[in-house]
């Protein structure tokens, strides 16, 4: 089973009917039912494609499933939350559609490519040249000003390097800097700014090798209200003007909102899905 977007865009690559999840989930565990459409595996019309993602953990002889049999299915250009309260598997979700863990079973297709073919090596180069990433923690390098912590991102991205290598664009670091409040700020260090304008100057790091996928996690967890709808705002535009795929994972159902699609976990399972306030726009 594969959760798409509801709409009329892209729907002749979707199953005539929908099908309903069973009742019963992973290990005989009761679970709500709820609907969802399927799509065909590998189709090419997803940018990002998970089928039936389960990772288990083993802590001494207990066996420990964080993620149960995940599908999910996100368009180029949506922005995608999903929420769930902590322990929920939102976290593990996050790291498998990232290539930052292997799955025990399933498999992500991320542009078309199965992370489950690739080595350590080609994984690592997927990640830096398709996916932008944004943490709760901020993880920027407190000796580095904020405009040294988007320069090493783009340097560790490969892209510079070789014979082939294109340097950063400052034009469009102008613009990234412009989108997200930041311009006056990039020759400060990590200690000499806010909580928000640090997430904001992670997301510009995000950006700065323009990946085709933005994966937030927590991005608002270490912030207040204001700086929180601050980043929020920060990311539905860039998600918009930009046209990156964004998922975002979030035990924030107020934050979720402003997703075009939202997607909730409970015991490591996708129980529900509704509209995002970002639906249609």
């Amino acid at each position: 089973m594969v959760a798409t977007r509801r709409g009329s865009a892209g729907q002749e690559a979707r199953a005539t009917a929908d099908r309903e999840i069973g009742a019963t989930g992973f290990g005989g565990r009761a679970r709500a039912a709820f609907t969802m459409a399927t799509v065909p595996a590998g189709s090419a019309k997803y940018i990002i494609l998970a089928e039936n993602l389960t990772k288990v953990y083993a802590a001494g002889k207990i066996e420990v499933a964080a993620v149960r049999g995940v599908s999910l299915a996100v368009e180029p250009g949506e922005f995608v939350a999903i929420v769930g309260p902590s322990g929920s598997g939102k976290s593990t979700l996050f790291y498998l559609l990232g290539g930052l863990t292997r799955a025990s079973s399933g498999r992500v297709v991320i542009d078309g490519v199965d992370f489950a073919t690739l080595n350590d090596s080609e994984r690592t180069k997927l990640r830096k040249h398709r996916i932008g990433f944004v943490f709760q923690k901020f993880n920027l390098l407190p000796t580095l000003s904020a405009m040294g912590n988007i320069e090493i991102a783009y340097t560790v991205s490969g892209r510079a390097s070789g014979p082939s290598g294109v340097p950063m664009d400052l034009k469009y670091l102008d613009h990234l800097s412009d989108l997200l409040a930041i311009k006056g700020r990039l020759k400060h260090r990590p200690s000499e700014l806010s909580g928000g304008e640090q997430q904001r100057v992670a997301i510009a790091r995000a950006l700065i090798t323009r990946p085709a996928i933005v994966l937030a996690d927590e991005p608002t967890g270490n912030l207040d209200t204001k700086n929180s709808d601050a980043v929020l705002a920060m990311l539905v535009k860039s998600n918009r003007e930009l046209g990156q795929t964004t998922l975002m994972i979030t035990h924030n159902p107020e934050a979720a909102a402003v997703a075009g699609r939202i997607l909730y976990m409970r015991d490591g399972e996708i129980v529900r899905e509704e509209a995002g306030s970002g639906a249609g726009k």
